[in-house]
Order: structure tokens, then C-alpha cells, then sequence
């Protein structure tokens, strides 16, 4: 894409954030679509050509060249595709139907005796679902997983790195029992981790139909009656990687999409939850930024270095999200048999794929430019020893003092509360003294207990 076009883009996934989604262009452009549905329909000729049934003979020779039709598949073969459907091309007139284009292109380009078969007994959407699927299917794991799996490695590292540095927690938004940053960081990489295990099982479950107008195979068993076309269709599928699915109308139904779009929602809603906390880690300066050379952090105000990486992800994520939950709600409705509704709103997969994408590496970005201030963290601890009241009180029912918590709670709840004035309460407690002793050596920074050690077990966060 030009300057020029990337200018006048309707749509800021392909201009201003072209840069970052450009990997998707395989996998979620129209040109990407017509490329999958020529790989069907030529393996689909070829798993013809092997029945005993049909007279279709290509040798080994031809079977090559016919998938490189599909594997040299480019830019003017696409364009091809585009004119017969929309103004015509050589014989053809314009179909109004990209199918049947894709159809059309392959009889200029296989030979003459295998026209008729090619597309044979099919609908459309035999071809399109399996070519949406396989398409959805590449672009999870080969762009987003790998994206989501350096986000969740950068948390792991930061989490390790920083497991032993103190900081207070805060529960409603007020001081509360310390952790360390390097935990905070291990719950995030540890949910990340288990959506992408959900993921890739979603991703694995893909499941594709091939079975006719009605899903009867209706057309492929009044032709030939004596071939299992059912069996076929499992073979078929599977061979292209995905599970089969055998009961269906016209339409897949689209459950399996579904469940991928939900579990590519539960990992962009952690990285949500990262990037607002992250934002509020900046605020409170608990997290440093880099200030990059010539980026401007305010048209008005020079000393601003703002949180923009997290925000942006925040804001794409949410995005996603929000056409994620409406096409899995949208894609596994159909009225009756087939209505083509569907079929405009699929083509926006790749636009909820493409705000993930942006997500995952604003987030990542973010990540790479903080960094956490010891400093602060240590001052803000030592301004609120009030949180050692739920140490002192715990103490104190294990020596078996049932008042424990309300006599803690009416020296503490609602009062400025220093150590100094903290440890004099402790000294009047009716305790023994080495349990006197053990109270008086708590500091908010060594009030973190197993925090650090929580981190070790992050070797493998999936």
C-alpha cells in the first residue's frame, strides 16, 4: 500500500496501522480467501479423481501442477477472480458470485476434460467454510499465538527478575497486605498461559462440512449412488487439517468458530486487565517510561512521557472483543437452511483478528518501555505500616486472643497509623514476650509472604 492509499484507507487497520497488521494479509485479505477456496476446489478434483466411481484420471505429474495453481496462486490471479465476478472476463460473463468465479478462473487454468468436475455435486459454502476455516486457522497460530506467547514470555521474564521486589498492594483501591511486582507479574503470564492453552485447543477443533445443498450430499448421491459420500466428506476434511463435521444445513454451523473467538476474548481480557493496571502502575509511578527520541507526549505540556502503547492496546482489545462477541453470536445462526447473512459478516473476521493483533503488540511495546521504581515502591511502603494490622491480628488469634481482630481494627481502621505508633500499641499487648518480639521485627517490605517463591513455579505458565 502507497502513502497515498494507506492515507485514504477507510478503515486505520489498513492505513495508519497497516505496518502492524501486514501479517495478516495471508490469512484475512479477499485475495487470501480466493487463494483457500482454489486449494479446496483442486483437492477436492484430486480426492475425486481417487474414487473407483468417477472416470477422472490425474496422474502424479498433473496433480503438481494443478497445486501449484493454488501455491503460485498471486496478485493477477486474484484480479482475475475480482473481474469475472463483478464486469466479466473472457467468455465469461460477470457471475456476481466469488465462488464461481474462483470456479471460472480454474477452467483457464486445468485442462478441458476436468471441467465439468470441477465443483462438482457442491455449494458454495462447501467451499467457503472449509476455506474461511483453514485461513482462521493459519492465522492463530502462526501470527497471534506467537504474538501472545512473547507478551506472556516478557511477563514470565519480568516476573522472574523482579520476584523479590516489595510493593504494596492495593484491594478497592486502598493500601493493602504487600506482594512483591514480580508476583503481580507471574499472575498475569500464569492466566495468559492457560488462555493460550485454550486457544490452541479451539484453534485444534476447527471442524469443516462438506455435504451438499442442504447437507444431504443430496447432488453426489443421485450422480453415484454406490459411493460413501459420507465417509468421503470425513476423509476429505481431515485431510486439510480439520475435523469433520457431518450434521448440517447448508451452512456450518459455526459453533467451532465461535468457541475460537471466545477463547481469543479471554486472552485479549487479561491483557485488558494488564494494560489498566499497567496504566495505574505508571500514574502512581511504581513504573518508570522510557522517553524515546522525537516522540511527543503532549501537543501542550513538554514533560509528558504518557502510557500510549497500553492505552492503545486497551482500546484495540476492546475492540476485538467486541466483534468477537458479536460474530460468535451472529455466525451460529442461520434462518432455516441458509440465509446469506453470514456471509458479509465473516468477511470482518480478519478485522477482529487484525484489532487482536494490534492489541498484542502495543501491549508488548508497553512492557518493553517501563520500568518498575524501587524507589517509590519502598516509599509508599513505609507510608502505610497500617497494613501489618492483619499480621498483628492473625498473630494474636494464633496466641489465642478471640478479640484479636477488634482490638486491632479500633487501633488502626480510620487513623494515621505510623510504625513508631504501630509498634507502641504492640509493646502494650498482654503477650509474651518473644511473641512481642516476633510483632515488633514486621515491616511493610518484609510483609510479603510467599510471594517470591510463587514466582518459581512459572517455569511453564501453559
Amino acid at each position: 500500500m502507497t502513502d497515498r492509499s494507506a492515507l485514504d484507507a477507510v478503515s486505520p487497520l489498513d492505513g495508519r496501522y497497516a505496518r502492524y497488521t501486514e501479517p495478516l494479509r495471508p490469512y484475512a485479505s479477499e485475495a487470501a480467501l480466493q487463494r483457500a477456496r482454489t486449494r479446496v476446489e483442486i483437492e477436492y478434483l484430486i480426492a475425486l479423481a481417487d474414487l473407483d466411481a468417477t472416470p477422472i484420471a490425474i496422474d502424479a505429474g498433473e496433480r503438481d501442477r494443478f497445486r501449484a495453481v493454488h501455491e503460485d496462486f498471486d496478485d493477477e490471479d486474484a484480479r482475475i477472480v475480482k473481474r469475472i465476478e463483478t464486469e466479466g472476463y473472457g467468455d465469461y460473463a460477470a457471475t456476481n458470485h466469488d465462488v464461481k468465479a474462483v470456479e471460472y478462473l480454474l477452467r483457464e487454468r486445468l485442462p478441458e476434460r476436468l471441467h465439468s468436475w470441477i465443483h462438482f455435486g457442491l455449494t458454495s459454502e462447501d467451499v467457503t467454510n472449509l476455506a474461511y476455516r483453514l485461513l482462521v486457522k493459519g492465522a492463530v497460530t502462526e501470527v497471534l499465538v506467537p504474538e501472545l506467547r512473547d507478551v506472556c514470555d516478557r511477563l514470565a521474564d519480568m516476573a522472574r527478575e523482579h520476584r523479590d521486589l516489595p510493593m504494596l498492594a492495593r484491594t478497592h483501591g486502598q493500601p493493602a497486605t504487600p506482594t512483591t511486582f514480580g508476583k503481580e507479574m507471574a499472575v498475569y503470564a500464569a492466566r495468559l498461559g492457560r488462555a493460550l492453552g485454550r486457544l490452541r485447543g479451539a484453534t485444534a477443533d476447527l471442524a469443516g462440512k462438506l455435504g451438499g445443498a442442504s447437507g444431504t450430499f443430496a447432488a453426489h448421491h443421485a450422480a453415484y449412488p454406490d459411493v460413501d459420500w459420507r465417509a468421503f466428506s470425513r476423509a476429505f476434511v481431515t485431510s486439510l487439517g480439520l475435523d469433520h463435521v457431518s450434521l448440517t444445513t447448508q451452512v456450518n454451523p459455526g459453533d467451532d468458530l465461535a468457541a475460537l473467538f471466545d477463547a481469543l476474548r479471554g486472552a485479549n481480557q487479561v491483557l485488558i486487565d494488564l494494560d489498566r493496571d499497567a496504566w495505574l502502575y505508571v500514574s502512581d509511578r511504581y513504573l518508570g517510561q522510557e522517553a524515546r527520541a522525537g516522540e511527543t507526549g503532549s501537543s501542550t505540556m513538554p514533560h509528558k512521557v504518557n502510557p500510549i502503547d497500553f492505552e492503545n492496546s486497551e482500546g484495540n482489545l476492546a475492540k476485538a472483543n467486541s466483534d468477537l462477541q458479536f460474530l460468535g453470536e451472529w455466525i451460529t445462526t442461520s434462518r432455516l437452511q441458509r440465509d446469506l447473512t453470514d456471509s458479509t459478516v465473516k468477511r470482518n473476521i480478519g478485522a477482529a483478528l487484525a484489532h487482536c493483533l494490534i492489541g498484542y503488540r502495543k501491549a508488548g511495546d508497553g512492557l518493553d518501555a517501563v520500568v518498575p521504581n524501587e524507589a517509590v515502591m519502598r516509599e509508599d511502603l513505609e507510608a502505610n505500616p497500617a497494613v501489618l494490622a492483619e499480621a498483628v491480628q492473625t498473630v494474636l488469634r494464633r496466641e489465642g486472643h478471640a478479640d484479636a481482630y477488634e482490638r486491632v481494627k479500633a487501633l488502626t481502621r480510620g487513623r494515621e497509623v505510623t510504625l513508631e505508633s504501630l509498634r507502641g500499641a504492640i509493646r502494650d499487648l498482654d503477650v509474651d514476650a518473644d511473641v512481642r518480639e516476633e510483632l515488633l521485627d514486621l515491616t511493610p517490605a518484609g510483609y510479603t509472604g510467599l510471594a517470591a517463591d510463587l514466582v518459581d513455579g512459572l517455569d511453564d505458565p501453559e
